[in-house]
């Protein structure tokens, strides 16, 4: 029992990232030598992604309650300068995502057969989609994975328990910390499930398809790694005159690739709940602005959404003008902040992008048939960039409030 024990403590205490690539070789090499074994241990790949999509749902509801129930009725959360900045990121990636397409023009063969997929009919649908996500019951939004739904019933509940007894306020917050315990375990697995999610998809599909794809995965690559080294450091220098990469880079190490592996930024709220706590952040802040990025702060989402829009505008020969391209990265952002209440994601959302310029569905279809080949890489770096700059913009926010309350004591002082 105890050498068991010692196994475990070894395991979980060795670096995640690590076992992580140790289980994308493995998974390669299996794949390689034994096809038929590598699509067998593909269970262990879709097991591990069943546990994360069962139990994200719940993490944001509990977590997301706990926060604001628990929350001290004089704390000043500094939610407001972080939804701009989730609002602001979210639109500069699509912006980007504009100009790496002009700068880049890709061509597509449209051949993908995705008559299946139902697209949102339009801006308006999605709007409707979501107003009712918002008043949808907290038990189909959860059995949905409803995250619009679940997060309006987490804030409400968490706003009217506020007033609850101290025993009721701590049963809630112990049961928000077994959850958090319950992904983390989870996620302690990730080396396995991944050696499975590798096996089989090399093993069913190699990387041809993927490498026929170069181009325009190169685009969506560049452009979300613009954003994460540089427009989201020119974000956190403005909000804090401080040197941004530090921070940056350690939010993309600790937060972006274990979200790149998971590909579920939801499941990785306690990774960010944690170095948000190692940062020494406002508990009261990032207790609710982590779970609230989760399901609103999508710049990977609005680069998804706009590349494969014009990467079908290039292939058809058809022109874009200023405005429309504006135009297109404001459609594309408020698109991607709704991309959790719309079946299927971001890519679900390329037929609506496509409108704006006459694109047909049966066309604009086949260009989401793509980003499901193009999706094992394009979807997890997607939720990588996600993810890491949810901590980002809020451990920005934090430091600008810290600094400018140091800065009002200075001057309190000066005055007295």
């Amino acid at each position: 029992m105890s050498q068991t024990t010692s196994l475990i403590n070894r395991y979980t205490s060795s670096s995640l990232i690590l076992r992580i690539f140790i289980g994308i070789i493995a998974g390669g090499a299996l794949a390689a030598i034994a096809p038929g074994a590598a699509n067998a241990v593909g269970l262990l790949g879709s097991l591990f992604v069943g546990a994360l999509r069962a139990v994200a749902p719940i993490l944001v509801f509990v977590l997301v309650m706990s926060a604001i129930s628990n929350q001290k009725k004089d704390s000043n959360t500094n939610m407001r300068p972080i939804v701009a900045l989730y609002l602001i990121s979210t639109f500069a990636a699509a912006l980007t995502a504009v100009l790496m397409s002009f700068m880049f023009p890709t061509e597509l063969a449209l051949v993908a057969d995705s008559s299946s997929v139902a697209p949102p009919g339009g801006i308006g649908e999605i709007l409707h989609t979501l107003l009712f996500n918002i008043v949808q019951s907290p038990v189909k939004a959860l059995l949905d994975g409803n995250f619009i739904g679940i997060l309006a019933w987490g804030i409400g509940l968490g706003i009217v328990l506020r007033n609850a007894s101290e025993g009721t306020k701590r049963g809630i917050h112990d049961f928000s910390d077994g959850i958090s315990k319950l992904v983390r375990f989870v996620i302690q697995l990730a080396p396995f499930g991944i050696f499975g999610l590798v096996s089989s998809t090399i093993a069913s599909t190699g990387f041809g398809a993927l490498a026929s794809y170069a181009r325009l995965l190169s685009v969506l690559l560049g452009s979300m790694v613009i954003i994460a080294l540089v427009v989201n450091p020119i974000i956190v220098y403005v909000k804090t005159g401080m040197n941004p990469y530090p921070l940056v880079l350690r939010c993309l190490r600790e937060s972006g690739i274990t979200a790149f592996f998971t590909r579920s930024s939801a499941a990785n709220i306690p990774v960010n709940m944690k170095l948000c706590e190692d940062l020494k952040l406002h508990e009261d802040t990032y207790s609710v602005s982590i779970p609230l990025g989760a399901t609103i702060n999508m710049g990977g989402a609005a680069i998804t959404i706009t590349v494969m829009a014009l990467a079908a505008v290039h292939t058809l020969g058809i022109q874009v003008d200023i405005a429309t391209a504006v135009l297109l990265s404001v459609v594309a952002a408020v698109s991607a902040c709704g991309a959790s209440g719309v079946a299927g994601g971001s890519l679900l959302l390329i037929p609506l992008a496509c409108s704006l310029f006459g694109i047909p569905n049966e066309i604009a279809m086949q260009v989401v048939g793509v980003g499901f080949i193009i999706g094992v890489i394009q979807d997890s770096a997607e939720t990588g960039l996600n993810s890491s700059t949810d901590v980002v913009l809020t451990a920005a926010a934090c430091i600008a409030a810290q600094k400018k309350g140091e800065h009002l004591v200075e001057g309190q002082r000066q005055a007295a």
